[in-house]
This record gives C-alpha cells, structure tokens and sequence, in this order.
C-alpha cells in the first residue's frame, strides 16, 4: 500500500467515530425531551379534558396530527431550516436575537423591538422548561399505578427523591456522567420505543393510514372549531422543539440531523402509531397506551427505564437553563451570578448555582402542587407556543436580511409556520385557567426582571457618564503637577473608557499615588458566540493606556488570562504579581424622576445589583491584587 494514502483511511474513520458519538450524544440530550412525550401525550389527548372518545376516526385523525405536527415543527421547522440560522455555531432564541439585531441597522427602533420579543421569548422558554423534569418523571413514575393501584401514594415521594438527587449532582462532572451512562440509556430508550411500537402496530395495522394528511383534515371536519383545541394535547409531542435549535453549539447540525432522522423520528411514530393501535383494540388503554400495552413481566423494567430517560431528559433542561443563563449574563441581561466550571476537560460544562436551585424549588413545588402528570399537561404548552411563534418571528427577520438566495421560499414558508404556531397558541390558551397562568405568569415575571436590569443598567451608566470628567482633558491637567509614582501596574475598571473611573480619582484622593502603569479597562461583550479580536490596546502616554477586552456571550470573561495577551501587541508589561485592580463598587439608591423607571423598579433594580455576585469573582480577578472603592448613585 502506498505510504502517502495510509492517513486517509484513519481520519476518515476517526470523522466517522466522532460523528456516531455526536450523534449518540445528541439523542440523550438535544431529543431527551422531545423523546420522553410518548409517556403523556396520547393518555393526555384521550383524557375526559378534552371529551375525546378513543374510537376509530378519532384515533386515527389525532395520530395525523401527531405526525405531521413533529414533521412540519420539528423535522421542518428546526432540524432542517432554523439550524441553519446560526450565530457562528451557536444556537437558541438568545443566538438567534443577537443575529437577528446585527441583521439589522444599529440603533433602530426594530433593533429595540426585536430585543424585546427575542427577551419575551428567553423568558417563556424558561418558564417552560421547568415544567418538563416534574411532568416527565412524573408520568415514568406513575406507571406504578399500572402495577398496582395501591402504590399511587408512592407516586410523589419517588418523583421528589429523584428531581432532589438530580439537582443536587448538578455539582459534579455531569458531563462525563452523561456520556458514560446517558449515551447507552438513550439507545435502549428509543430502542425500546420503537419495539414496542411495532408490536402492537402488528395488533392493528389500520393505525399506518394516519399518515396520510387527510385524516388530520377529517379530523377538523368533524369536530368543526372544537377541533383545534385537541391541538393542546398534541403539542406536548413536540416540545423539546426549541432544545435542538439551543444545543447546535454542542453537537452541530449534521449528527443533530442525522440522529433525528435515522433514530429519534421513526422511533417516536412507531411509538405513537403503536399506542394508536392498542387504543383501537383495546380503547380502555386510552387511560395510559403507553403501559398498558407492557406485558405483566415487563412493567417494572420499563418504569425504571422510563424514569432513567426522564432523567436523562431533565438533565438536558437543566444544563440548557445553565447555557442560557450565561448567554444572558454576557448579554447584560441578568446580574452576575456565580458560574464554576465543573470539568477541566470541557469548558462549556458549567454550573450556576443560583439557577439550579431555584429551578429545583420551582420544579419541587410544581410536583407538589399539581400532583399529577395529567394536571402539569394542563400548564404545560402555553409558553412554549408562544416560543414556537417568537422563534418563527426572528428566523424571517434573519431569512429576509441575511438569506437573499433562499428568501424566496423561506419566507413563505415561515409564513406557513405561523399560521399553524397561532393554532397552537390559541389552543393552549384555553389552558390558562386551568394552570396555563403558572409558566405565563413566570414568564412575566422574568421578562419584567430582564428588562428591569438591562434599563437600569443604561440608567446607572448615563449617570455615571453625567458626573464623569473627560479624561482626554483631565489627564493633561494631572501631568502638569504629576503625583509620586509608584512601581507596579494599576488596572482600573469602567464602563466607559472616554470617563475617568471613580477608583481612579479615589485613589489619587486618597492614596496621592500614582502607578508606573496605569490601564483604564473596558470590558465589552459582543453579540457574537466567540471574539475573534481579544484585546484593543490604546496608548495615551506617561505611562497611560486604554485597553478594551472583548469576549463573546458564550465565552467565561477572564481579564488577568486576557490581559497577559496584551504583551504581545504592544508594550504594556503585565506582571500578575506586580498588578493591582481597583473597581468602583456603586450602591444604589432608588428615586422618583421623569427619564428613569418607576419607583418600583428602580427598587427591583437596586435589589438585583445589591445581591449581584461580585465584579472580581466573575471577572477572575484574584481578590489579593483587588481593591474596592464605594461610590453612591442615585437613578
């Protein structure tokens, strides 16, 4: 064999081995809850909410809908379109904000708007989200029920013992964990899904006519306007929708899309048809088609198995809640919280603890309150419709500016979208009083706090700037009659970088020192994933320098690791040793005016930034070369 083909063979085979492991990644984690659905989505279309009666056309026409809802939303939408609308690799609703913003003219009244409803979008998908651990490890649990009706006053407490032991692992390395145990979990899970599935499609081989779109037609028919709202059932077939669009970053496009089409989606229709299929031979399984088709034998290894894939499901959310979370951060949407990174091997394997726990508390307090899979159905879907609908909305703002060839065909079809994400809307509107109000009134709240900080801090900075000196003119008056110098580097932190920082007159008020070096540093965070130009370096003289860090929304801001890399561009000397911070630690206080917030939120304001994790800590600031100088800020 010739020397020079020998590598080819390897790498080829080593692409292929990477790929299948994506892809065994992407079925336990991007469609870990798309794929768990099958636990509640036909027992809740078929239960006494909706006055459904499990009978021939009935079946048939939901089961149309079920395919054709995951083949125009899931398989259309967002596997084949709206992965492609992606912001240098990365997804979700905060990428595709950020590039639906740049798409357009800076400053304009659209770039506001469209910040707005990508927000409103963040804030449901959330909202949502929570819902999908209680709901799915509620429903794998309560296939005890199945077993015996007795051990339905296990039920709640197995679910919390499992949600509280998830939560809590959330500490550790859980990503080495999920691809030790969540990769083979997954496989069996669809596996089994699609066995299953086609054991009793061979009961009632009727069921494979609901392909054809027709009886999703027929089904409106004959329900006339009522039909639409079976639509609230049916979308708990397709969450998880969004979560393939917020993981392209981890996975990419392609093991995303070929494990949805080879594995995820013909394992799930197999389901879906096979649950059909037992409902029109037996349609008192309509209680639960997804046990009560198990064999006697086969209830408990399927209940554990259900219940590991619940999990598995769950730990997607939580770990999407993180990645989001810290989009927001570094978008300047959130105060800062404390992010540890809990493996050397992965940099984007985070954990926030203020996120997790909240999450387990709501999550906990959903499964107490509502008690049951069917009544979390009720709540589940208001949101994410709503998502659904937003993240249409963005992908033709993006189509339109930044896909002129394909415009053409996309922007019909995202027309075509919305129409069926307005159907879904209005179906799971009606859930509302029936606990819809929870995730939209926890989307209200935290959109009100979104919008809360990202206005303060504009307020905070425009004051700032108001009493802020012009450097360009204060310098040159300083030199005039220069105090002491001092060896070592002074690094002063603003938001401004045409503005003296306040640590920088306080330490000349109150030290009379001034360093050999001093940097005036301005921290931005672009709308980009990653920077590709870390560090501006600006020189002013006598010893001046102004440097700009720039770091993407899904980088960690390291200044002092930044910061060495300015030795390499300019003259600037950073001895880590030798280095001292200063910040300018602003206490709030609230007050009335006219060009700020109510007084309410100027209050929630100081709240959010009184209990805001430390500058330093989140910079990576050591706290032995740091020094902080308070200052008070009315807004």
């Amino acid at each position: 064999m010739n020397a020079s083909t020998t590598p080819a063979p390897s790498r080829q085979g080593e692409h292929d081995t990477s790929l299948r492991g994506l892809m065994v990644g992407a079925m336990a984690v991007v469609f870990g809850d798309i794929g768990t659905s099958p636990l509640y989505t036909l027992k809740e279309a078929f239960s006494p909410h909706y006055g459904l009666q499990p009978n021939h056309d009935n079946v048939l026409g939901l089961l149309s809908l079920v395919f054709w809802s995951l083949m125009l939303v899931v398989a259309l939408k967002y596997v084949t379109v709206i992965l492609r609308a992606d912001n240098e690799g990365e997804g979700g609703i905060m990428a595709l904000m950020a590039l639906a913003q740049r798409s357009l003219s800076k400053g304009s009244r659209s770039v506001y708007v469209i910040g707005l409803v990508g927000i409103f979008g963040a804030a449901l998908f959330f909202s949502d989200g929570v819902i999908t651990p209680a709901i799915s490890v509620l429903a794998a649990v309560e296939g005890l029920e199945v077993v015996s009706p007795e051990l339905e006053v296990i039920v709640i407490p197995v679910t919390l013992v499992v949600l509280i032991a998830l939560f809590a692992l959330q500490r550790h390395d859980t990503a080495r964990v999920a691809r030790l145990v969540f990769g083979p979990i997954a496989g069996i899970w669809f596996l089994t899904l699609a066995v299953l599935g086609i054991a009793d499609i061979l009961h009632a081989p009727e069921v494979l006519k609901a392909v054809n779109p027709l009886w999703a037609a027929r089904f409106f028919a004959d329900h006339a306007w009522g039909g639409i709202f079976i639509l609230g059932a049916v979308i708990l077939a397709v969450t998880g929708g969004e979560a393939i669009y917020t993981d392209l970053g981890r996975f990419g496009a392609r093991p995303i899309r070929r494990a949805w089409y080879f594995f995820v989606l013909p394992s799930l229709m197999l389901n879906y048809l096979g649950q059909g299929a037992l409902v029109l031979e037996n349609p008192i399984a309509a209680r639960n088609p997804f046990y009560m088709g198990v064999p006697e034998w086969g209830l408990i290894p399927l209940i554990v198995l259900s219940t590991a894939a619940t999990v598995m499901a769950s730990q997607a959310v939580i770990t999407g809640g993180f990645s989001v979370a810290q989009q927001a951060m570094q978008l300047g949407y959130i105060p800062r919280m404390t992010v540890r990174h809990t493996s050397s091997h992965n940099i984007s394997q985070i954990y926030i603890p203020g996120i997790n726990w909240t999450m387990m508390v709501i999550v906990v307090g959903l499964v107490i309150g509502f008690g049951s899979s069917s009544a979390l159905a009720n709540a589940y879907g208001v949101s994410m419709s709503m998502t659904m609908l937003i993240d249409t909305v963005l992908l033709a703002v993006v189509a339109r500016a930044l896909w002129p060839r394909w415009r053409v065909w996309v922007l019909p079809f995202c027309l075509a979208l919305l129409c069926i994400d307005l159907a879904f809307f209005v179906a799971n509107f009606v859930k509302i009083p029936q606990g819809g109000w929870f995730p939209f009134a926890l989307g209200i709240v935290l959109f009100t706090m979104l919008r809360t900080w990202r206005r303060g801090r504009k307020l905070l900075r425009a004051e700032i700037q108001k009493e802020g000196i012009d450097l360009r003119t204060f310098l040159p008056s300083l030199m005039l009659a220069p105090p002491v110098r001092v060896p070592g580097t002074a690094v002063f932190l603003t938001a401004d970088k045409n503005v003296v920082p306040h640590a920088f007159l306080h330490n000349l008020k109150h030290n009379k020192v001034l360093h050999e070096q001093n940097v005036f540093l301005t921290v931005a965070t672009l709308n980009v994933p990653y920077s590709h130009k870390r560090v501006i370096v600006e020189k002013i003289g006598d010893g001046f320098y102004k440097v700009l860090l720039r770091f993407g929304f899904m980088e960690t801001p390291d200044v002092p690791l930044a910061l060495m890399q300015t030795c390499d561009v300019c003259d600037l000397t950073m001895d880590p040793m030798d280095t001292t911070y200063f910040l300018s630690r602003e206490s709030i206080v609230a007050c009335a005016r006219r060009d700020g917030m109510p007084i309410w939120r100027d209050k929630l304001f100081a709240t959010m930034h009184r209990n805001a994790a430390p500058v330093a800590g989140y910079f990576h600031i050591p706290g032995n070369r740091l020094v902080e100088l308070g200052t008070q800020v009315e807004i």
